[in-house]
């Protein structure tokens, strides 16, 4: 690196955001990003250290990004090098840049004993630097191998084939449910993290490239699975896991509970457009989510800009600690108190928290029923198992309830099953240490196969089945 001690001089910046009074009444970007002041970058970029052994890369990135090389450029003014760099691993830099949780950042060596480089938002200044000047599109490959692929689902890890296998000269096209590209990516990320405009450039990039989308098709039920691999080379199923977790407790049948997902696509369709008003809304109303992850996280910053009167997140497991627990050492992911811009904005977060029951008024939902419970944590020092605590039922004012407790398996699974194709113990597409099923030429990756994950890892696995697929197919 230029200045070798740039880690102990150089502070690490914290990302900026709009004013919680200014974003809270739209559905803009809420991240000021970092590429608009690239002399800043270039600070942080120096503050890598170059590691012998970059556990940025190696452990922390599911995609394997080369971090410490595209640092360095940076460092050095050069973008559109750090960029060819990026792209080498990361199909789409614009995206994780916005919604990674950085699980390099949690690796890296110079966040022992201080603040890790900010890695995610130099990611995210490449990428968009690259969009600036032009450099980002790659030409339409000269000669195609004459292989046809299928992808369903649109989504991170089928963008992310589609993507890696068009650019390898095989025709690629993608079959989506929904009347727009995107996936999760469109209609699961709130605006406020994600614009759709971002999206919407990366597909009308990828068109030109030579990728075809057709939406609007269900496969398994608009197109037989049959059909399509009598037609492609290779089929990659790649739907997702859309059959989110349901709360079973006495009153699950009043109105006004509703799933998480579909609470947040509503709104994103409302925001593209594609609908007038939304049948969920919380304006006026006591907002209870359950469920302390991401997605709860979007319905707090969803309902604040609708225009809840409260806002309650509830969470079975117990309050993290404020900073990494002994018990997840670095390099590892580390268990820990994580608070997004949407917490920030208004809600109050409850630990330890089991939901017994929901009471209503006319049919709809009026309160939550509750209690309070106690963790006994493992030999790893992890949460393990609770019990309910004498005395500890209360009750929660809520006019919406909506449940945001992850998802247990694709929504396809029927019609799939119905033409042999075998599932995991754990609910997933079977498939093979490369991707393939037990159906010759049916491949499956990201969320269909391994169960709800981070979008970075939806892509990773997108990008290696990529290259299963390209050996197949180079092999018949």
């Amino acid at each position: 690196m230029s200045n070798p001690r740039a880690f102990m001089e150089i502070k690490r910046s914290e990302p900026a955001y709009r004013l919680v009074e200014e974003r809270t009444k739209d559905f803009r970007e809420v991240e000021i990003h970092p590429h608009t002041d690239s002399r800043a970058v270039e600070e942080q970029a120096e503050r890598c250290m170059d590691c012998g052994i970059p556990f940025c890369h190696g452990t922390g990135c599911p995609l394997c990004n080369v971090i410490p090389e595209f640092n360095e450029f940076v460092a050095n003014e050069r973008y559109e090098d750090a960029l060819r760099i990026l792209l080498s691993t990361n199909e789409f830099p614009e995206f994780t840049g916005r919604v990674c949780p950085a699980p390099c950042e949690a690796a890296c060596t110079a966040g022992l004993n201080d603040a890790p480089v900010d890695i995610r938002r130099i990611e995210l200044a490449v990428a968009e630097i690259g969009f600036e000047n032009e450099w980002m599109g790659e030409p339409r490959p000269f000669t195609r191998t004459g292989r046809k692929v299928a992808v369903v689902g649109s989504g991170p890890s089928g963008l992310a084939i589609a993507n890696k296998l068009n650019r390898l000269g095989h025709s690629v096209t993608v079959f989506e449910r929904s009347e727009t590209p995107g996936g999760l990516l469109r209609y699961g990320i709130p605006d406020f993290k994600l614009d759709k405009e971002v999206v919407k450039r990366r597909i009308n990039l990828m068109s030109e490239e030579g990728v075809v989308f057709e939406c609007g098709v269900s496969v398994g039920i608009d197109l037989s699975l049959n059909l399509l691999r009598r037609k492609f080379d290779a089929v990659c199923l790649c739907g997702g896991a859309g059959i989110p977790r349901d709360l079973q407790v006495p009153g699950r049948e009043l109105r006004g509970i509703h799933f998480a997902m579909d609470f947040l696509s509503l709104q994103n369709k409302l925001v593209a457009g594609e609908k007038t008003e939304v049948d969920i809304s919380a304006a006026g109303k006591n907002v209870v989510v359950i469920g302390g992850g991401d997605t709860g996280s979007d319905c707090v910053g969803t309902s604040i800009r609708q225009g809840a009167r409260s806002v309650t997140q509830i969470e079975i497991m117990p309050k993290p600690p404020e900073s990494r627990s002994e018990h997840t050492p670095w390099p590892r992911w580390p268990y820990q108190l994580r608070t997004s811009s949407s917490h920030k904005e208004g809600c109050e977060r409850l630990w330890s928290m089991a939901s017994k029951s929901f009471e209503g008024k006319n049919g709809n939902v009026s309160a939550l029923k509750a209690v309070k419970v106690e963790w006994k944590s493992n030999e790893l020092g992890m949460p393990a198992e609770f019990a309910e605590i004498p005395d500890g039922e209360f009750s929660l004012e809520a006019d919406l309830v909506l449940l945001a407790m992850g998802f247990i398996g694709p929504a396809d699974r029927d019609a799939y099953e119905s033409i042999g194709l075998e599932f995991s113990k754990r609910g997933g597409v079977a498939t093979d240490g490369k991707g393939e099923t037990n159906i010759p030429g049916v491949f499956a990756a990201g969320d269909i196969a391994t169960g709800p994950s981070l979008v970075v890892r939806a892509m990773a696995a997108g990008a290696n089945l990529a290259d299963s697929v390209a050996a197949r197919l180079a092999s018949i």
